[in-house]
């Protein structure tokens, strides 16, 4: 075998493309089961948190109180985005939660004392334009999304949630004390510890909590195939729990630029799964107002790397 596949930056960028692409299934997977939003969300979550607990021997080790509160909007995004698949289309759920920027230019002021530059403030606006376009005329129901506007507001609910999850993953970087660096989902490099206070903990922690929440109002469970099973088991074992491995193992090695690009596959390839077996399509506004989420993303992205 060739000596190239063992190179450290090859095998990162390998996992991080791997992860995106676990990550972008799961839109389709979650409209091709038969359970309702609360059931998927919770039977996902307890997949998750099994096999994390099996693969992952970091998981096991440096709960803390810190790694708990990270939990808690983990729990809450992983949730929503299980409510959102079902009522909207997974297109206007990723995007839409994909507009957490904006949470954050607005949130880290007052939570982590950083000032948004005025670049911020356009990007912020941008992606505020890219988020209304989806509200601007909601779709009509469909036997996949029945309640278009009930989707979309849990959705840009999730980008919140996903912002304070992203804030306290930030917040537990600068309150350890180590020197390494990772890169987050976001694009922002951030100090880590290793096995103190490490995302996957946080990602562990989302998952048990979500799991326990959504079985108040995930019982009783009829009428289940198969199918069903072995789908959710997939949404838990490979798109949340191995595609979150891969990358918090692939981060280590690659720049905050190419981290933040290539996970951009995620929203990208969602909803073309989701058209190429399901036939769902997304509105024209949601196609324009994702395309521009994902632009202004990535130029900023850029523009941010080369400033820093």
């Amino acid at each position: 075998m060739s000596p190239v596949l063992f190179n450290p930056a090859l095998r990162a960028r390998l996992q991080i493309i791997a992860g995106a692409l676990l990550f972008s299934t799961g839109g389709l997977a979650i409209k091709a089961v038969s359970f309702d939003g609360w059931q998927v969300s919770g039977l996902r979550s307890g997949f998750a948190v099994i096999a994390l607990l099996i693969i992952c021997p970091l998981a096991r080790q440096d709960w803390s109180w810190r790694t708990l509160v990270a939990g808690i909007p983990y729990a809450a995004t992983f949730i929503l985005f299980s409510l959102a698949n079902k009522f909207t289309t997974p297109a206007n759920t990723i995007f839409l939660q994909d507009t957490a920027p904006i949470y954050l230019l607005l949130l880290a002021p007052w939570l982590l004392s950083e000032r948004p530059q005025r670049r911020d403030i356009w990007f912020m606006i941008t992606l505020a334009v890219g988020m209304l376009l989806f509200f601007a005329r909601i779709d009509a129901p469909t036997q996949l999304a029945p309640d278009p506007l009930l989707g979309n507001i849990l959705a840009a609910s999730a980008g919140l949630t996903w912002a304070l999850t992203l804030l306290s993953l930030r917040w537990l970087a600068m309150r350890s004390a180590g020197t390494g660096k990772d890169t987050g989902k976001d694009g922002n490099r951030s100090e880590n510890t290793g096995g103190k206070d490490h995302p996957i903990v946080a990602v562990l922690i989302g998952n048990l909590i979500a799991c326990l929440v959504s079985a108040m109002w995930a019982f009783p469970i009829e009428g289940a195939g198969m199918q069903d099973w072995l789908i959710t088991g997939y949404l838990g074992v490979f798109q949340i729990a191995f595609a979150y491995v891969l990358v918090t193992s692939g981060i280590r090695h690659l720049t905050a630029l190419e981290t933040s690009l290539v996970l951009l596959l995620e929203p990208v390839l969602n909803p073309i799964w989701v058209w190429l077996i399901l036939a769902e399509v997304p509105g024209s506004l949601a196609i324009a107002g994702g395309s521009i989420i994902l632009i202004a993303t990535a130029l900023r992205t850029v523009q941010q790397t080369r400033a820093g």
